[in-house]
């Protein structure tokens, strides 16, 4: 079994959480929202070169096709918790064994306006990592570890870019990461100390693949 590193025990044992931006720009309301939570799951390779694990979604789905998230999903009844919950959809979704995982923290719900929703952070270190890959390809197109050094890289990130939104973006192994993914990415390195300087002047608009239909349609009528 692999410690988790001192930064990543540091960031969850940190209480002033609420006070970031992001926190105290999307606090979830009490009511009127469907509760879910996504296990932010860092770990060590074969190399002892850390990585956070994402999924990119079945291109097929209805809501977020082919984005790039977090494993996790709604609270079922029979989940106690978000952390239940979290571990649940991992188990389902990449075959991860809920047993090798420490989980240090769990974060404020952030509420997500456009699906009524409140997201729950479940962050854990992978002390018992096992091989992972799609269970469900109806819901998981692919699974990646990908290096922290890649999301630390400043050349691989940008600003994301669709009409009006303006929010971080990651590109790693040929994934497209934005929206809640990259902002919870950017809050975690940033609330950890790690981030480098990046230029956030560099723009880079949001390619079809990880377009829902409505949002090509909102685009092809935005170009007309």
């Amino acid at each position: 079994m692999t410690p988790a590193p001192e930064w990543l025990t540091r960031l969850a044992a940190r209480a002033d959480l609420g006070e970031h931006p992001w926190f105290v720009e999307h606090p979830a309301p009490d009511t009127g929202v469907r509760h879910s939570a996504v296990l932010v799951l860092f770990g060590a390779g074969a190399d002892g070169a850390l990585d956070v694990l994402l999924t990119e979604r079945a291109h097929t789905l209805r809501s977020h096709p082919g984005q790039v998230s977090f494993p996790g999903g709604r609270l079922d009844p029979e989940d106690d918790g978000p952390v239940d919950a979290a571990l649940r959809e991992a188990q389902e979704e990449v075959g991860l064994e809920p047993a090798g995982v420490e989980v240090l923290a769990t974060w404020p719900a952030l509420h997500l306006a456009p699906s009524s929703s409140a997201v729950t952070p479940v962050i854990g270190w992978w002390r018992e990592p096992v091989p992972v890959g799609v269970v469900d390809r109806a819901e998981v197109a692919r699974v990646a570890r990908v290096p922290l050094t890649d999301l630390l890289d400043p050349g691989r990130r940008f600003t994301a870019v669709f009409g009006p939104y303006r929010g971080p973006g990651f590109e790693v192994q040929g994934l497209f990461v934005w929206g809640f993914t990259a902002m919870l990415l950017d809050a975690v390195l940033d609330l950890a100390g790690l981030t480098e300087p990046w230029d956030t002047g560099v723009e880079r608009e949001l390619p079809e693949r990880v377009m829902s239909p409505w949002m090509r349609e909102r685009g092809a009528e935005d170009s007309a």
